[in-house]
């Protein structure tokens, strides 16, 4: 059985007393992802630093990789929540001000917890939670695409499919790269200027 199919199969939280639990572990398993990284974390070495016995834990995960593939769904999850408040603020933006925007959002939210990001971005099998980060991607893709649509007229490209994919996978790529290789570059605003610039160069006419 693979790693997907293992790590789908856990038990739903429904009383609070369950979801208060269920937090707590995962508080607990980001910590001990950063500390051990993927491979030195364990459900007996989360329990423990949850404050759990390894027998609640496994009431709600089967297994280390349930446990990671839940807390990738939560990070996930809570972005997507975010996307629309955030960049249906750009609606009716000029084209530099909603850039600007977009790429504030999406620096903020690789700042949040960097060295959690860099350890389920570079330790963690591809197959976990690919579903949620497959709902991430098309909403992050479809905002951005309803953004050029309805300012078409002031944008190079034709196929703005194209477009969205290429700018939203650009800062993405981007703002991981620096968590992971240039944490450095996180600070400040300088990242986001020449985001900026590069996002207009390749927009307007």
């Amino acid at each position: 059985m693979g790693q997907e199919s293992r790590g789908s199969s856990r038990r739903t939280p429904v009383q609070q007393r369950s979801r208060e639990t269920v937090e707590v572990i995962l508080e607990a398993t980001a910590q001990v992802l950063v500390e051990r990284g993927f491979e030195g974390a364990s459900t007996n070495r989360i329990a423990r630093r949850a404050g759990v016995s390894i027998g609640s834990l496994y009431q709600y995960f089967p297994n280390k990789e349930a446990l990671v593939s839940a807390l990738i769904e939560r990070h996930l999850a809570e972005s997507v929540a975010l996307l629309p408040r955030e960049l249906k603020e750009t609606a009716d933006l000029p084209l530099r001000a909603a850039v600007r925007l977009a790429i504030d959002f999406g620096i903020a939210a690789h700042r949040a917890n960097p060295e959690l990001h860099q350890v389920l971005t570079e330790q963690i099998p591809r197959l976990l939670a690919r579903e949620a980060q497959t709902q991430w991607t098309r909403t992050l893709h479809a905002l951005v695409h309803d953004y050029l649509e309805r300012h078409r007229a002031e944008v190079r490209p034709r196929n703005l499919r194209i477009a969205a994919f290429l700018l939203a996978q650009a800062v993405e790529a981007a703002t991981h790269g620096a968590v992971v290789h240039y944490p450095e570059y996180l600070v400040g605003d300088e990242l986001a200027d020449e985001l900026v610039e590069l996002a207009l160069r390749y927009l307007e006419e």
